[in-house]
């Protein structure tokens, strides 16, 4: 099924081995859009990546640390060696810490979380553009997270590292949109994810706040992943520099 018009694109999605970020593969596998998986997990990624071929797509996966440029070159190399250009990207790999008080933060983790959700974010975006580029343009879009707009407790710094992406995301927006580069985010709230179970430690915890929000209910990574090929599609060909928050209301009470 061919929704968004995605058919024979060549897309990029890190963090692609679970969550939102293999959501979206198989999302674009569904498109018919051509594949580079990318993930520090070997086993997880390739299951993903069979499962994309299995839905008819063209799909390689490359264990990649995202944080490691010669990584990323690697990855984005993969696209144009197999494929012959860069259309898509989904730049999802991310972390969040160690939950903890500011006070009660170290430097360890900082420099894990920045590394992991900004320093991957900004190699990616300057070896995907660079790509894209050369033939005539692309859209780029980032996980940003809820945190991009809100505070939250015990997430400093993981809130500070999706501020961060999105001041890259609205920058590059700026810079190249009229080279044919749209770039933008995805701003998930609460999604079912292993992420999120890190995040809450238990199921309880999880559903509890989860009935606070004005859904009374966690999101799915489907729901993000449908974003994602929107911000990717040609339907979206006017928006760039944008946060596009799935957070079921969460950020508007």
């Amino acid at each position: 099924m061919n929704t968004f018009g995605l058919e024979g694109k060549t897309v990029v999605v890190t963090g692609a081995s679970s969550g939102m970020g293999q959501a979206a593969a198989l999302a674009f596998a569904r498109e018919g859009a051509r594949l580079v998986l990318a993930a520090r997990r070997q086993d997880e990624g390739e299951q993903v990546a069979l499962a994309a071929r299995q839905l008819g797509a063209e799909a390689v996966f490359v264990r990649a640390d995202v944080t490691a440029e010669a990584d990323i070159q690697r990855v984005i190399g993969e696209a144009v060696t197999r494929y012959g250009r860069l259309d898509i990207a989904f730049n999802n790999a991310g972390t969040e810490g160690i939950a903890a008080e500011l006070a009660e933060q170290n430097s360890e983790n900082y420099d894990l979380v920045m590394n992991t959700n900004v320093k991957s974010v900004f190699l990616s975006m300057k070896y995907e553009i660079q790509a894209m580029l050369k033939t005539g343009g692309g859209a780029i879009i980032n996980n940003a997270s809820m945190g991009a707009y809100i505070g939250f407790p015990n997430l400093a710094i993981y809130i500070a590292s999706k501020h961060a992406v999105m001041g890259l995301t609205k920058t590059a927006a700026l810079e190249y949109f009229k080279r044919g580069i749209r770039v933008n985010a995805v701003c998930p709230g609460i999604i079912d994810t292993p992420f999120q179970d890190r995040v809450w430690g238990n199921e309880e915890a999880k559903q509890a706040f989860a009935s606070s929000t004005p859904p009374g209910r966690i999101g799915t990574s489907d729901e993000v992943a449908d974003s994602v090929l929107f911000l990717a599609s040609d339907r979206a060909s006017f928006y760039s520099g944008q946060g596009l928050v799935i957070d079921g209301g969460y950020t508007a009470s």
